[in-house]
């Protein structure tokens, strides 16, 4: 399939699959933007990528079409510009909340500023605000405080990349600053603690996101153009995936590809990469592959043995995504055919393969990025919203390829695994 096709005529929006990135205005929640995209361009299959809060403007990816399924495997870190108002505390660690108290801050220069910053710089542990999606004892910790009750987080692990002083207006107390952090940063508790270890409280006073998923404002457009006819054109799917490394199929592999065979790994591939390296990622642990050392020929007929006990295999309706029984999820590797057993070419899409813990957990996840629980609670799960925390590098299994067809489009993404072989995550179909 191609990896843009645009414009889409009326009576086929299905054809669509890409990126469009939202400027997104102070205001509207994230579910809105994705509301209007899904007029503008004709299309239920729509998500985004990373929920900002009503008040938080900046880069919004949605995805339209076959394009969702490649959320999990964009880049993870993210850049955003914030001013932090010093002196003040309150319930949500930012302006929106309730004051608890006020402290003037002390005598600040830039020097001494700097100096506060560079603790935060770096590998930090970092509470959660108490207002946020995070779960706590199976339910959000928003919904908890909004009662009334005391949430108390536990830190959580975090890389703030970089972190640089912009500006400091001592009148107003406020310092602007410049983010680069990785998946599952909130900048209001880095706002929080600043202002506790300056001695005055802290809270965040505004939010614009300018880079997340390897998209950034020099690609975005107003959400206001959504209103107008034609609909922006949508960016290529490879562009997104340009972090990744690649192996192009030879004409014999395209029909196993397709299948869910695994294919191996040719000396030169690592050097197809597009902008950068692959993902640092987890070991898959030793009995990765096992599915091969049992004598089974491919991922596929493992499905295909699976697929002839029913009791064990729930069929979804079309156009939905099969889920294989609980066998096949125990076995490392397995790959979830959709589609007939016989491996025709399906009528959907693209077509999902998934292992044991690999990327695609419910939609909805704990939001992030200074984004507050009610944006949160705004995002159902039909927004298939990337979960922050699985975006670009989270996945269990080894670094991820992007495998393209022989004319260079994009036919799916594979994951390394220990014994060498790139096993197939996502499959493009090639009918689209």
């Amino acid at each position: 399939m191609k990896a843009t096709l645009y414009p889409a005529s009326a009576e086929c929006p299905t054809a669509l699959c890409g990126f469009l990135v939202i400027d997104k205005p102070a205001g509207p929640t994230s579910h809105g933007c994705v509301a209007a995209v899904r007029r503008a361009y004709g299309l239920k299959r729509v998500g985004h990528g990373g929920t900002l809060d009503p008040a938080v403007t900046g880069v919004l990816p949605i995805a339209l079409g076959p394009a969702t399924r490649l959320l999990p495997y964009l880049r993870g870190d993210k850049v955003y510009r914030a001013v932090v108002q010093l002196g003040v505390r309150t319930s949500s660690d930012d302006l929106e909340g309730e004051v608890l108290e006020r402290t003037p801050p002390p005598p600040l220069d830039i020097a001494a500023l700097e100096e506060a910053l560079a603790g935060f710089r770096g590998e930090i542990l970092q509470r959660p605000p108490a207002v946020s999606a995070v779960h706590v004892g199976g339910e959000r910790a928003y919904v908890r405080a909004r009662r009334g009750e005391l949430v108390e987080l536990e830190p959580r692990p975090v890389t703030i990349h970089s972190l640089q002083l912009l500006g400091w207006d001592p009148a107003e107390a406020r310092v602007e600053l410049e983010v680069r952090c990785s998946a599952g940063t909130y900048i209001r508790s880095l706002a929080r603690d600043l202002g506790e270890h300056l001695g005055c409280g802290g809270a965040l006073a505004r939010l614009r996101r300018t880079e997340t998923l390897g998209f950034d404002l020099s690609t975005a457009v107003d959400l206001d153009r959504l209103a107008s006819a034609p609909p922006p054109p949508l960016l290529d799917p490879l562009a997104a995936l340009s972090h990744l490394e690649r192996r192009q199929l030879l004409a014999e592999e395209l029909s196993g590809w397709r299948c869910g065979r695994a294919l191996p790994l040719r000396a030169g591939d690592a050097d197809q990469a597009g902008n950068g390296p692959a993902a640092a990622l987890p070991d898959a642990g030793p009995d990765a592959g096992q599915d091969l050392a049992s004598g089974l020929t491919s991922p596929a007929t493992l499905a295909r043995s699976i697929a002839e006990a029913p009791e064990q295999v729930a069929r979804s309706t079309p156009g939905d995504v099969d889920v294989l029984g609980q066998a096949a999820r125990t076995i490392p590797g397995v790959f979830e055919v959709l589609g007939p057993p016989a491996c025709a070419t399906p009528g959907e899409d693209i077509r999902e393969a998934r292992t044991a813990g690999s990327p695609g957990g419910p939609a909805g996840s704990a939001a992030s990025d200074g984004s507050r629980g009610a944006a949160a609670a705004d995002h159902p799960a039909g927004d298939a919203a990337a979960p922050d925390g699985l975006a670009g590098s989270e996945a269990p299994d080894g670094p991820a390829y992007a495998i393209l067809n022989p004319d260079g489009s994009l036919a799916g993404i594979a994951r390394l695994d220990p014994n060498g072989l790139l096993r197939p995550r996502l499959v493009f179909d090639a009918a689209g």
